[in-house]
């Protein structure tokens, strides 16, 4: 019995003595609850195809769960904001090592470009596939909440260096140019070739995180002007080279285009009702209209409580139900109850994210926490808007819930250095309480103890017993 209590007092202890943000780290493992028991029961289709079990995805998943979970550790384990400082200067080099063996489609050493769903986004490295936009999305957050905190700080060390000698790299706004705006300008590039909605995605992304760092809006008015200006003229020499039936340099250009128009449903449906049913023409219009239309019966089937945990039907009909259509899926099983659980952890992660921000007192640790939440809960709020038919289809994952190795093990990654800087942030509020003067409270407490130990004298100067009143001749005056 006494051995059982220990046990029980050593869980509670080390539940009780964990750092960091106890409300991000019941997110962590509810969103990774729920990720193992939505992936069991939607991937039907990806079991068939891949002529597999369900039980051997589900255990591909805990594998990749418990990865990531390593992967929190790991960056929770470090207690100092100096490693991330540093290795987030590497995030542009990166970015731009990956993005550029997917542009130039030729190996390097390890590093193997694949095309999956026609579109060069898959580098293979020793086998294991990374979703390159996946891994530039937390590398170029990282980098420019470094990037602007040395702007902020003047601590660009080769700039710096070179000024000595050029005083032309001295000057305040060469250094925002090429350390913050040019990153961000060829990396959207890059991403382009790939996915124009991706390029838009993370190409806002990159700008919130450069607003919160300290860049204010009227300095970054010419940037976005020079964003649309590129977008545009990347869909000027896209429109040119169809005309003219010359390969373009970004062939998804067109296709995005084609998805954001009004018309593309009736030119779908109208392909589908001219074009013979066993050609190539008439099974893409098919699956590009059945994904979202499947997904709205989904979430209309779901109803309140749901079907219940194995009963969706539309997994049979989305192919990819468990990636791009996660909350779909969930809301069909678990009803608007189970969707609203799950909005509400990536709200409150985006409430806790707030609290941690500021509780630093580290501009770099602010503007990277900062930037990791947004892209969070932003990529989670347009996956839901997606599923409800609220935009067009982006290929944005559910975030810790939806299948896909890479996606899950970078987002364990953000998650990981969220919970490592709010542990540190903790310890620096603990510290100032425990170094703080005396409170006001305080000071009342004492007057009030001391007011009370007057009065306990007072009392105790009082008789007590009969026996104990003093004999003043009261009686025997009486008596006489």
């Amino acid at each position: 019995m006494a051995e059982e209590k220990k046990d029980k007092s050593n869980l509670w202890n080390f539940l009780d003595n964990l750092e960091g943000d106890k409300v991000v780290w019941m997110i962590v493992l509810l969103l990774m609850l729920i990720s193992i028991v939505a992936i069991f029961s939607s991937t039907s289709q990806l079991a068939l195809s891949q002529n597999t079990s369900r039980m051997a995805i589900v255990g591909e998943q805990m594998i990749i769960t418990l990865l990531g979970f390593g992967v929190i550790i790991a960056c929770y384990s470090i207690r100092s904001i100096g490693v991330f400082r540093v290795l987030s200067q590497l995030g542009y080099l990166l970015s731009m090592f990956l993005l550029l063996i997917l542009a130039t489609h030729k190996t390097v050493g390890p590093f193997k470009p694949l095309m999956i769903n026609s579109a060069w986004r898959i580098v293979s490295i020793g086998g294991f596939q990374v979703h390159v936009f996946e891994v530039v999305k937390i590398a170029m957050v990282m980098y420019l909440a470094w990037a602007v905190n040395a702007y902020r700080n003047d601590k660009f060390m080769i700039a710096n260096l070179l000024a000595k000698k050029h005083p032309f790299w001295a000057k305040p706004m060469v250094k925002k140019v090429v350390y913050i705006y040019i990153p961000i300008f060829t990396v959207c590039l890059g991403i382009m070739v790939g996915s124009l909605s991706s390029t838009i995605f993370i190409g806002g992304i990159m700008f919130i995180t450069i607003l919160i760092g300290g860049i204010s809006i009227k300095e970054l008015i010419l940037p976005g002007v020079i964003a649309v200006g590129l977008l545009l003229g990347c869909i000027g020499i896209n429109t040119v080279c169809i005309k003219k039936d010359i390969k373009t340099p970004f062939p998804h250009l067109a296709s995005a285009m084609a998805r954001l128009s009004s018309d593309s449903t009736e030119k779908r449906l109208e392909t589908i009702r001219t074009a013979p049913q066993n050609s190539a023409e008439f099974q893409d219009a098919l699956d590009k209209l059945k994904q979202p239309v499947s997904a709205k019966i989904a979430i209309h089937e779901g109803g309140l409580i749901g079907k219940g945990p194995g009963r969706s039907t539309q997994r049979y009909v989305v192919p990819i139900m468990f990636e791009d259509y996660m909350f779909s899926f969930i809301v069909e099983e678990y009803g608007l109850l189970g969707g609203l659980l799950v909005i509400i952890l990536y709200i409150s992660l985006l409430a806790r994210g707030s609290i941690i921000v500021r509780n630093c007192d580290n501009h770099f640790a602010k503007t990277a926490v900062a930037g990791l939440v947004i892209l969070i809960t932003g990529q989670a709020m347009m996956h839901i808007m997606i599923n409800c038919d609220m935009g067009p289809l982006t290929g944005q994952t559910l975030p810790l819930i939806s299948h896909g190795n890479s996606s899950y093990l970078m987002f364990s990654l953000a998650f990981g250095i969220i919970l490592s800087i709010s542990k540190m942030a903790r310890r620096k509020i603990a510290r100032e309480a425990a170094q703080a003067p005396p409170l006001v409270e305080h000071e009342e407490k004492d007057e009030v103890e001391s007011t009370l130990g007057d009065l306990e004298i007072m009392e105790s100067s009082l008789p007590v017993h009969e026996n104990d009143i003093p004999d003043y001749g009261i009686d025997d005056h009486n008596n006489e």
